[in-house]
Order: C-alpha cells, then structure tokens, then sequence
C-alpha cells in the first residue's frame, strides 16, 4: 500500500502518538474499477489502494479456490510426499501424524487425519507437551510412534528445523514426511520427503500459507496421485469439505490473506457455516457463536479454545476435537477446552500485569526497536498472546520470556515491515539460543537466563535498520475520508464485500474530521461509549474498546471543549435497534 507523502489533516502525532497518512488511490482506477464491478466508489478505492487492478477486482470481490489453488507440483518435494503416502496405504503400513500444539497444528493434523480414514487407514496421532517436550518432534516422541507400530509418520506444521529428531528417526529405520511452513536454516533434515514452500527451490511462491493451507495442497496432491494409481473405487476422499479446517488454521495463523490463502479462507467460511463437523459445532455451541462463521469467530472465539489445550490443558484435544465425528465425545473435549480457555485468561492477566509493571518500573526500555520482557515462573503456554498484547499496546515488536530453572522459553510477535523470523534465526546462528525460529511476524525461542540480556542488546542492533524504515508500523494508514451524513448500514455492508479481512488485507479504516463529542459513557469493562457531532449536525456513535485509562480513553473522556479529527473501522450493525453504522475508534488526534 502506498500512501501520500502529507500527514492527513496534519497529524504527525495522533493521542495514540502515530503519524496519519491516506492511501492514495489514482480517480482513473478507480472509476474504472467502479465501471467494471458495479462497486460503490469508496469500496473502488480501497481495492486501488491496495494494489488491485480492474483485470483483478472481480477476483478479489469473489475469490474462488479454482481461479488461485496452486499446482501441487509447484511445491519441492510434494509429488515425493503423496507418493510415500500412497506406498504406505497400499502396503497396509500404519501411518502417524505428528501435529503441533496449536490451532494451525490441530488443524492441519485433522485435515490428514480425516483424509487417511476416508481411505481406510486409521492413523496413530501425537501432539507433544508444550511445557514438557516444546515445540516439534524428538528422537523420543519417533521412538514411541515406533513401538505403537507406525512405519511412517507425517509432521505437519513441524519438522523442517528438526534436524537431530530426524537423524533418530533414520537411525531407528522410521521414515518421516514433513509438511511444514517455517523458515528454515542450513540444509533439510533428513526426511523421506520435506514440503515447506520456504525451503530453498521451492518454486510455488506460496511461503506465506500457513501449515493448514500448505495441508490442503497436500490432500489434492494425494488425490491426484490416488487417481493414477486408479485407487477409488467409490469416490475419492472430498478435499472442499476440509476447506473449513484450512480456513481456521490459515486465520488463526494470522498469515496475510492474500492469494490462495484469501480463497481457502472464503470458501472455508462458507463450509463451517454449515457447522458439519461435529467437534466445530460442539465449540461453536460453547463458545455462544451462532450464525455464519467469520474471521472473527475463527480468529477469537473458536481458535483460543482450541489453542487453550495446547497452552495450559492437554495438547492433543484440540486436533482430536477436530478430527472426532463423535457427538458425546467432542461435547466433552468443548466444554473442557472453554474451561481452559478461562483458566488460560486468568494465567494470562497475571503474566501481562507482571510484564507491564516491569515496563512501568523503567527497567524494560519501550523505545527502541523491540521489546524483550522475561519473568520467573511465566507460564510458556500464554508468552505468545501476552507478547501479542503489549506490541500491540506499545506498537513495538515484542517477546516475552518465561524462566524456569534457569531456561527461558520465549514467543515473540512483530510489528509490518521487521521480519522477526529472521532476527531470530541470526540470534539462534550465533549461539545466544538453544533454539529458534519462525515467520516474519512471529518466533518462538529457548535461551539460558543469563543469555537474556545478551539476546536483547544482539536483537536491539539486529532489528534498528529494520525498524528505521519500517514507516508502516508507526502510521495509521488510512483508506478514505467519509462525513458522518454518509455513514449508514448500506455502506458499512458494502466494505463487506472486501472480506475475509485479516493480515494483508486489514479491515477498511476511515477518518472523519473536525468532530464535536457530544456524548461519551464507560460501559463493560474498560470500554467507552461515544457520539461525535459535525458541524452540520449529522452524528455518528460508536465504541472505544479497552480504552478507559489510556491515551485514547483520557482524550475522549477530556475533550467536548475542542474539535477533534477521529479514525477507525465502520461496522454495519442489524440488531434489535434496527440497522445502523458505528464507529470502532482508533485513534483521535486534536483540530487545529
């Protein structure tokens, strides 16, 4: 996204101290984008903005699996993947999927797991302890899949960086797939076959799908190959009904939402929707979620509870919840993971009130290019969400590191433009980790405690060019400039069309200028209620979520004396009040 070089409305430094700028959307695109989809101007010009062009926009607004699913061939080493596979289903050879502890994990285990019984093959599973084994799989964990009587075992969503498990499993004669999506460093580890569209000679140009995208392509891989071998006689395994699996993993692996992985997520929505499967309808059911199935509720209603097993519970419910079609079973596994998921909360709080006290103290600096906490007996199972609360607060990259017996164990989350997988990697390459690694917007490390400070000065340095020309993290890009008058249902229901919205395709942001607030109420739990004026008289009212006591909140709560220029995300709204638009604020910054 490109953006004019003046601050919008002259704001360098909003209440919440960022820079405005307006995306810049040329008129002739965007009337020629308006020509050939029949859409309003404003959602023109948001595709404009954001680098769509008018041979691209219909796809954009009804993005289809057929018109982007990639070739699975285009993946290195996936015709090799399907091929062991099928040698081993023909064989009669038992097969284990080995998945990781969270949502992308469960995810993309399920939808192995689903496929393999759909062709008569009843897999072992195993999902390692958090806290107990870490992350990936171990010279144990193959050896116990090994004496289950599995003779071969599938990763996904881990295994590329797990070279010593893997030189185990060769050594005991266990022949292991991976199917993973991390960035790698060094040569492949010794797998029977390795699929990481980030590996080198990958030639998909898919690296940015999450585990459960990559799975997807997978499970078409294994039905070509299903088909040559002429292996269906009643139907081959339906890979559309696993789109909902693809789509919760993609979502909640906050991966950009572009390409393929805006179609899986599109045509996923629509399948859990249906709510079919029995273990998603059990969460739903829990989790008070009723209705279509969005972004949202993956990403914060469902996802959480599934993660909540693997962070504080036990790590394997979460993909037996998605795999099991079993009514009474899964309704067990939802409401122990809902209960989890509580328990998690509360650990959570404990462990962000503990970081924010160290912030607060000035012994943890917040100024510079990243921030690093780390506290004794922080649970591991909540870092990453903690991490993801104060970069979100602070508008840093961030990690935060729980120590136990002297090993820290640590989950980061970046801010656009500083690749953090990266960062990482280097520090893990000149021996401050244990171990490490991960994407561009979040990592996960083990480091000794006396290495802490170490790692913060070593990603302090490594992260400042980055961080100097990272002008997207500390601009709110803004996608037009509306009046209150022309906020209704209709056009909050337009920028509808847009979706799914998530990372690379964020949710269309407004400004709106020199306001009045008329009104403005605490209701819930931190949360502020608010109507702006115009000079005209028009209205328009909106929220302030979990703003009491900080700068936006002291803004709204002090300011009816002056004028203000507000932003922030237009909701449609259809409710017992009847059909309206609100304002989700954002951020404030004074007139004049």
């Amino acid at each position: 996204m490109t953006a004019s070089r003046e601050a919008l409305f002259g704001v360098t430094a909003s209440v919440t101290g960022r820079a405005w700028a307006l995306s810049e959307a040329p008129d002739d695109l965007v009337a020629a984008i308006v020509r050939a989809t029949g859409c309003n101007d404003a959602l023109a010009r948001l595709m404009a903005a954001r680098g769509i062009g008018v041979e691209e926009a219909s796809g954009f607004l009804s993005p289809r699996l057929r018109d982007s699913f990639p070739d699975p061939s285009s993946f290195k080493g996936m015709d090799d993947a399907a091929r062991a596979v099928w040698d081993a289903v023909e064989a009669g050879t038992r097969i284990a999927v080995f998945a990781d502890y969270d949502v992308d994990g469960a995810s993309s285990g399920a939808q192995l797991v689903r496929w393999l019984r759909a062709v008569s093959q009843e897999p072992l599973t195993y999902v390692p302890d958090r806290i107990e084994e870490g992350y990936g799989p171990s010279a144990e964990a193959f050896a116990s899949l090994q004496a289950a009587g599995a003779g071969l075992v599938v990763t996904v969503d881990c295994g590329a960086a797990a070279h010593s498990a893997l030189e185990s499993a060769a050594g005991m004669g266990l022949p292991v797939v991976v199917i993973d999506h991390h960035l790698m460093d060094g040569a492949p580890p010794p797998a029977l076959a390795l699929v990481n569209p980030n590996q080198p000679g990958d030639t998909s140009g898919c690296g940015h799908m999450a585990a459960a995208g990559v799975t997807l392509v997978f499970l078409a891989a294994l039905n070509r190959e299903g088909r040559a071998r002429g292996a269906f006689k009643s139907g081959e395994p339906d890979i559309l009904a696993m789109t909902d699996l693809a789509a919760l993993g993609t979502v909640c692996d906050v991966v950009p939402l572009t390409g393929p992985n805006r179609a899986i997520v599109t045509q996923g929505l629509k399948v859990m929707s249906g709510w079919q499967k029995a273990g998603l309808a059990a969460l739903a059911e829990v989790s008070g979620l009723s209705g279509p199935a969005s972004p949202y509720h993956a990403g914060f209603l469902l996802g959480p509870r599934i993660n909540a097993g693997g962070r504080v519970g036990v790590a394997g419910l979460g993909l037996e919840l998605l795999s099991s079609d079993d009514p009474v079973r899964v309704r067990e596994i939802a409401l122990e993971l809902d209960r989890l998921n509580a328990e998690r909360k509360a650990i959570e709080d404990a462990v962000l009130t503990a970081a924010l006290e160290d912030i607060e103290s000035g012994r943890i600096d917040v100024s510079g290019p990243v921030i690093v906490l780390a506290g004794e007996g922080w649970h591991p199972g909540v870092i990453g969400i903690a991490a993801g609360r104060i970069k979100d607060q602070f508008n840093r990259p961030t990690i935060v590191i729980g120590v136990e017996n002297g090993v820290g164990k640590g989950s980061g989350r970046s801010c656009p433009g500083v690749h953090l997988g990266n960062a990482i990697l280097a520090a893990r390459e000149s021996g401050l980790l244990e171990k490490g690694g991960g994407h561009a917007m979040a990592a996960g490390l083990t480091v000794d405690a006396d290495r802490i400070d170490a790692l913060r000065q070593f990603l302090t340095e490594r992260l400042a060019p980055e961080w100097a020309a990272a002008d997207e993290a500390r601009t709110l890009r803004l996608d037009g400039i509306v009046h209150p008058a022309a906020v209704d249902f209709d056009f909050g229901e337009s920028l509808k069309q847009a979706a799914p919205f998530g990372m690379g395709n964020p949710e269309p942001r407004f400004a709106l200028s020199d306001l009045h607030i008329r009104f403005v109420k605490e209701v819930g739990t931190g949360h502020l209620r608010f109507t702006f004026e115009a000079g005209t008289g028009a209205q328009l009212s909106g929220i302030a979520f979990r703003a009491l006591g900080k700068p936006l909140g002291d803004a709204l709560m002090a300011g009816r004396d002056r004028k203000w220029h507000v932003a922030g995300r237009i909701k449609a709204e259809d409710n017992r009040f009847g059909r309206k638009a609100e304002l989700h604020l954002e951020d404030m910054a004074a007139a004049g």
